[in-house]
């Protein structure tokens, strides 16, 4: 009798202990779960395939940085619709943009706000191979330019030459179409607007010799912030705190790429596999200095150049109306 009650009580022990390991598993996998979905998934829409523009958002990702605040980001290409229709209309959080665009899509009465610049200043000019001649703008007379298809570039256009004392009507516009730079200006296109930072250093890797035209030498009000973050009002009116995560781990990853640029172009290498690595490699070189350039913080926006391009939109018919420029962009989440 005396075995078989301490046969019970044993057999009982062991149950307690096993409800109790299972009860202090089950909880560790309940925390693992809650840890897991607390987190937040944003999308970030890209403006053009991944290149060093980008560098610093997939930093932020690599580094953990967006992790560390809560959030899963899922980077993503817009496809036939822009970031700013994409943003706009939430269908996504986040969209890469520019100063031109957001501009335009204001005035469209679309709810798009920057919240941070990418590249301090504009970066963008004229190119053209060495043996058309094209050393300022004046001699853009009698040439053809390559156009992307926007009302825009005829104005900015104009405005360079008239700054050169040549005027816009001289100029064959023609369509690119789906023609890069390179392919374009071996045919029937003499010069093209590009950005530096990537269709330059390809024409450097490629001994390409160019007459580059700083757009910004002959026009400051086209210092243009290009490119741009955007996301919509909604989402500042709503959930202003996964705007500020967001932004707060970007800027972590900027700077990291500022100051690490051999680093920062592998991150971007690996996670793209099939962009140039000697490409991404010399064009992080060349634009690390310039994401924050003379700003005090990376990211910065300043309200006259907001509203100096906007009236430049406006007079030149680009858009049919005038916009508030101080709603067009933010730098409370930078601060």
């Amino acid at each position: 009798m005396k075995r078989l009650l301490q046969l019970s009580l044993t057999l009982l022990l062991s149950m307690l202990l096993i409800a109790c390991s299972s009860e202090q598993v089950d909880k560790e996998e309940t925390e693992v779960k809650t840890d897991e979905t607390a987190k937040k998934e944003v999308s970030l829409f890209l403006d053009w395939t991944p290149n060093t523009n980008h560098t610093g958002i997939y930093v932020a990702k690599e580094k953990g940085y967006y992790d560390e605040l809560g959030l899963d980001i899922n980077i993503l290409l817009p496809g036939e619709v822009s970031a700013e229709q994409l943003v706009a209309t939430n269908k996504g959080e986040f969209g890469i943009s520019f100063q031109t665009e957001v501009t335009q899509a204001r005035a469209q009465d679309l709810p798009v706000v920057s919240v941070a610049a990418i590249i301090q200043h504009s970066t963008s000019g004229y190119a053209s191979p060495i043996e058309k001649g094209i050393e300022s703008p004046k001699d853009f007379a009698g040439k053809a330019y390559g156009a992307y298809g926007s009302m825009l570039e005829e104005s900015m256009v104009d405005l360079v030459m008239k700054r050169d004392g040549a005027d816009v009507k001289d100029v064959d516009i023609v369509q690119l179409g789906n023609s890069d730079f390179f392919v374009a200006t071996q045919k029937d296109i003499d010069f093209v607007s590009i950005f530096y930072a990537w269709t330059g250093i390809e024409a450097e890797i490629r001994d390409v010799e160019l007459n580059f035209i700083e757009t910004t030498q002959f026009a400051e009000e086209l210092d243009t912030y290009s490119p741009v973050i955007v996301t919509s009002e909604k989402l500042i009116a709503e959930d202003p705190e996964t705007v500020k995560a967001f932004v707060e781990a970007t800027v972590k990853g900027y700077e990291y790429a500022i100051d690490n640029p051999a680093e920062a172009a592998e991150i971007l290498i690996n996670a793209e596999p099939d962009l140039d690595p000697e490409l991404v490699k010399r064009s992080q070189e060349w634009l690390s200095p310039r994401y924050q350039d003379d700003a005090d913080k990376w990211g910065i926006q300043d309200e006259n150049r907001w509203e100096t391009f906007a009236e430049f939109m406006f007079e030149n018919g680009i858009t049919e109306k005038e916009i508030d420029a101080t709603k067009a962009f933010t730098n409370e989440f930078l601060e």
